[in-house]
């Protein structure tokens, strides 16, 4: 039995529904082996962020040590890193691990808007970070962010920044449209000289806490079983799709998604 292992390096959210949290439950649905390295411990439920507290760089430097050292990993996906200084240790440490099949979530805000990526860190992303992945998985927020631009309002915007967002170095470019104004949820994946559109009917609900980091990782899991990253991209949609469909109105906020939807789907 080949056992598929995914490693995250993320923020831990205490509220269980996103970072840390919500990729090990994907990992899990999806049949993947996780691990984990936390960057970031924060206090956090459905009704926001009270608190932040990044680990030490010996901490996370030991955590990426004691994990590829020994176990490896088929995929890695990244999410919350805070800050330029854990931002250039992880970069340094998967260069020199030649981790493969890796797939950035720029994590700039939390949903209720709280910063989770300080200003200055940006520079350190674009040029230490973007360059190593397979894919990157910016929002619409991100993404802006990124190029410093203002706005992206149309399927014809979404193209062109996600070309621009492929000069910062990354094989493929998943630009995440549901800060768009539509009936859909429009994903663009590109890559070099091609695109493709990933379209599913908008849910209504506020619950949708935890989705950037689930879908992220949903890739991350089927790149490590060996899929490509076009078919990772279409499970992951199917995924979230069925997560978002299936929301937890727990809390007095934005409650998260259902991890087990896409799971039980199946049966």
């Amino acid at each position: 039995m080949t056992i598929y292992k995914a490693l995250t390096i993320a923020g831990s959210d205490s509220g269980g529904g996103a970072g840390i949290q919500a990729d090990l439950k994907t990992f899990q649905e999806l049949d993947v082996y996780g691990m984990s390295v936390i960057t970031v411990l924060t206090a956090q439920n459905t009704l926001g962020v009270q608190g932040v507290y990044p680990q030490s760089l010996e901490a996370i430097e030991a955590q990426i040590d004691s994990v590829l050292s020994d176990i490896g990993a088929d995929a890695t996906k990244t999410g919350m890193l805070f800050s330029t200084d854990i931002i250039s240790l992880v970069a340094r440490k998967l260069r020199h691990y030649k981790v493969r099949n890796l797939v950035i979530d720029p994590v700039m805000y939390a949903k209720g808007g709280t910063p989770l990526l300080q200003l200055e860190a940006m520079d350190a992303l674009k040029r230490e970070l973007l360059p190593l992945a397979t894919l990157i998985t910016p929002n619409i927020p991100e993404a802006c962010g990124i190029l410093g631009i203002q706005e992206i309002t149309t399927e014809g915007d979404m193209a062109e920044v996600a070309e621009k967002l492929l000069e910062c170095g990354a094989e493929y470019v998943l630009l995440k449209g549901g800060h768009l104004s539509s009936d859909e949820a429009v994903d663009l994946l590109m890559e070099r000289n091609e695109a493709m559109y990933f379209r599913s009917p908008r849910i209504n609900t506020r619950h949708t806490h935890g989705t950037g980091c689930t879908l992220a990782a949903a890739i991350a899991a089927q790149l490590a079983k060996g899929y490509s990253v076009k078919e990772a991209v279409a499970t992951a949609k199917q995924f979230i799709t069925a997560a978002i469909s299936n929301s937890l109105a727990i809390g007095g906020g934005i409650g998260p998604t259902d991890h087990a939807a896409f799971r039980r789907a199946r049966i």
